[in-house]
């Protein structure tokens, strides 16, 4: 081949590469629709806890049925604002990893919610579904009416298998390898300011 057609590759490989390059940018649907679900999780959220506080309640039925209404709307709350922060998380994640780093988020030294890599965000995305699976079966469990032994046996493994999760989630954090990975990103932060 002569220099020409060399160059000419160059060229035309330079530019593929440009276009593949900048299909990044389709990443920002995902985070702009990420944010815009969480903040409507979010509100779903407020409303549902407004409604459990606005909820008439006389401390002589404690224990009743208002009362099991007004812990369900409460719970339902926080179980959309976890479900609100998943989405937040995603979104913020997806766009340092494929986007750009978030310059306010190092100026005012904060390592908040940053993800070096995809495992990094999926950690903690199945963190906080974990803890929003907790209150939603807590939730569920305020409902429950318990007719047989079975019934409390169901409740029993389920209580058991998030414990287990949770124990096992967090044995994955303290393990030395993800130890050594947050040191090290920790050093990495710090020696880019």
């Amino acid at each position: 081949m002569n220099k020409k057609n060399v160059t000419r590759l160059q060229k035309i490989e330079s530019i593929f590469e440009t276009v593949i390059w900048n299909f990044r940018f389709f990443i920002l649907a995902p985070v702009i629709f990420s944010l815009l679900s969480a903040l409507r999780f979010i509100i779903i959220g407020t409303l549902d806890i407004w409604s459990g506080l606005i909820l008439g309640f006389d401390p002589q039925e404690a224990g009743r049925a208002t009362t099991l209404k007004i812990v369900s709307y409460l719970i339902g709350g926080v179980d959309y604002y976890l479900i609100g922060i998943v989405l937040f998380i995603f979104a913020f994640g997806i766009y340092e990893l494929f986007i750009s780093e978030i310059n306010i988020r190092r100026k005012n030294n904060s390592s908040i919610l940053q993800s070096h890599t995809l495992e990094e965000l999926k950690v903690k995305l199945v963190n906080v579904i974990v803890v929003a699976l907790i209150v939603s079966l807590f939730k569920q469990m305020l409902n429950l009416d318990v007719q047989q032994v079975s019934d409390v046996i169901y409740i029993a493994s389920a209580i058991l298998l998030i414990s287990i999760s949770q124990y096992l989630l967090h044995l994955n954090y303290n393990s030395p390898k993800n130890q050594q990975t947050i040191i090290k990103n920790n050093h990495h932060d710090s020696s880019d300011l």
